[in-house]
């Protein structure tokens, strides 16, 4: 059966449109049409009463949610826990993200994420990688202890997810040009992140095919008058994509809009780099045998180094309004369009376009999540 969602300013590739019904069938969006159409008559309505209908949320940096870690356990529970988390604030396809680890944890988490899209869970697109090839002096809050150079069978197991897209955070002062090109040819997404690398070595990683920048601005070297560093190269370069953590903790305000400024338009997207606070009551968990205490939306360890975030999507889009000083579609394109395209998925989601998944988010006048639904059903209600 078609269903049809109507009375929504819906965000389209023109912009919001009023008085357009959404037509959706088997998970698809099969069309738009003017809601005075006589086709629709035909059709289920889902009422949308005037709220804003966007395309659902795409977040490439989700270690945990709803309590847990992925980390921790790293299992097709854990996977479903962290999703239906995040579902809760429009997120609809994700990276489970692992933290630097063990070989032998990378190799479950990989096996957790082929199990999850084979079952369904809703919303998993793939697994990012974060690390363990990362230096020592822009580790952040990863275990320098996990660190190394990958060698051909660490290349082997980061390239062996089966289903879905492969994200891997790499320090490319520490990888090769040639291991980088191995990644890529077997279908690994390379981003730099973590990374004292200068500008030269950045700029040679770009043209062995690194595809983005990982928390631009965090865990890198920064931009400065004779030594660009990684800042600079992401800036600079017109084809690669950067993802921002805007929780107003991890970027300032004014490095936003120089952000924004720099890159073309759709070379910039929101993650929230998630952690277990997320979609739960806790505002503590266990990394690496430390406390990781997050207030008011703030996740430090106990020397006040930041340790991911308690940032969820709906509210990375209400911060990048409000700090950024771009328009409100841009904004929710940063967090659906854009990183589905940085993941090789333009086709097929973050539009709301014929063809597409019906992948939506409802969002109030405030933009706090009323509704989000994955392949056409709607999995959270609030």
């Amino acid at each position: 059966m078609e269903l049809a969602l109507v009375n929504g300013r819906t965000l389209t590739g023109h912009g919001f449109e009023d008085g357009v019904a959404v037509v959706v069938r088997d998970g698809l969006i099969v069309g738009l049409v003017d809601a005075r159409d006589p086709c629709l008559n035909t059709m289920a309505r889902h009422d949308l009463q005037g709220s804003l209908l966007a395309p659902g949320f795409v977040d490439c940096q989700v270690n945990g949610g709803g309590g847990v870690l992925f980390n921790d356990a790293p299992n097709v529970d854990t996977i479903r826990r962290i999703g239906a988390a995040h579902a809760q604030f429009g997120t609809t396809g994700f990276l489970p993200t692992l933290i630097s680890d063990d070989a032998e944890v990378m190799r479950a988490a990989i096996e957790a994420v082929d199990q999850a899209i084979a079952q369904g869970v809703p919303g998993v697109f793939g697994i990012h990688l974060e690390g363990p090839y990362l230096a020592p002096d822009r580790r952040g809050i990863h275990n320098a202890a996990k660190f190394h150079i990958p060698q051909a069978a660490d290349i082997t197991l980061a390239a062996s997810l089966q289903n879905g897209c492969t994200l891997l955070t790499l320090a490319p002062e520490r990888v090769d040009d040639a291991s980088i090109r191995a990644l890529i040819a077997q279908g690994v997404i390379v981003a730099a992140g973590h990374t004292a690398a200068d500008y030269a070595r950045t700029r040679h990683a770009l043209d062995a095919g690194v595809r983005g920048f990982t928390h631009l601005f965090n865990a890198m070297t920064p931009l400065q008058s004779r030594e660009p560093g990684v800042v600079g190269a992401a800036l600079e370069d017109r084809s690669s994509w950067c993802g921002l953590i805007v929780d107003g903790f991890h970027v300032h305000p004014a490095v936003l809009r120089i952000a924004l400024a720099s890159k073309p338009q759709g070379k910039l997207f929101l993650v929230t780099d998630a952690m277990p606070p997320v979609g739960s009551d806790s505002d503590t968990f266990e990394l690496n045998g430390e406390t990781i205490t997050c207030r008011d939306g703030r996740c430090v360890n106990a020397k006040g180094t930041l340790a991911g975030s308690s940032l969820d999507m709906a509210g990375a889009v209400r911060n990048t309004v409000a700090q950024g000083g771009i328009a409100l579609a841009e904004a929710l394109r940063m967090a659906s369009t854009y990183p589905a395209d940085f993941i090789g998925l333009s086709g097929s989601h973050g539009r709301i376009a014929a063809g597409c998944a019906a992948d939506f988010v409802v969002l109030d006048d405030s933009l706090h999540v009323r509704e989000t639904w994955i392949g056409g059903v709607r999995v959270y209600r609030a």
